[in-house]
């Protein structure tokens, strides 16, 4: 065997044995107050209903509230909106994902947005769908770039017929 092929072969045999990876930090689910964002049911802070969510959150995060299937939607205006209330170091809005033909599409409502401390406040985004565009899926999100505490209740989705 040429010394070529036994670094070959040699490159082989390290490329299959595996690597010890080195552990940068381990979650430990037994006390689940480190891990955010935290989300609660608040029966004292709510604009209808029982409650509204409290989301506290100790870095920006996205936080999935729920999905629409096969939404009745064509040519039409969809409009998501939630009343939402802040004391945060940042900003928070509504984020709408719409799920068309096997391709996602989206829409922020960065221009109606909560900003640090707020009282309640309805936000909302819309997303258009022309004729023949029907959505397989649509995704409600709020994100909040910051750090503190959203609280967000009367979650609708509507839509107005376009002209």
């Amino acid at each position: 065997m040429g010394l070529k092929t036994a670094a070959i072969f040699m490159a082989l045999i390290l490329a299959t044995v595996p690597l010890k990876a080195e552990e940068l930090i381990k979650l430990g689910l037994d006390d689940i107050s480190s891990i955010s964002p935290k989300l609660e049911a608040d029966s004292n802070v709510k604009v209808e209903g029982k409650s509204s969510l409290r989301i506290t959150t100790a870095w920006p995060a996205t936080v999935h509230l729920g999905e629409v299937i096969e939404p009745d939607i064509e040519n039409a205006q969809l409009i998501y909106t939630a009343t939402v209330k802040s004391e945060l170091d940042g900003s928070a809005y509504l984020e709408l994902w719409a799920h068309v033909g096997g391709q996602q599409y989206f829409s922020r409502g960065m221009n109606d947005m909560v900003i640090g401390e707020s009282e309640w406040k309805t936000i909302r985004t819309p997303f258009i769908f022309q004729k023949d565009q029907r959505p397989e899926k649509v995704t409600l999100n709020l994100v909040i770039n910051g750090i503190g505490t959203v609280w967000i209740d009367e979650i609708i989705l509507s839509k107005e017929a376009l002209k």
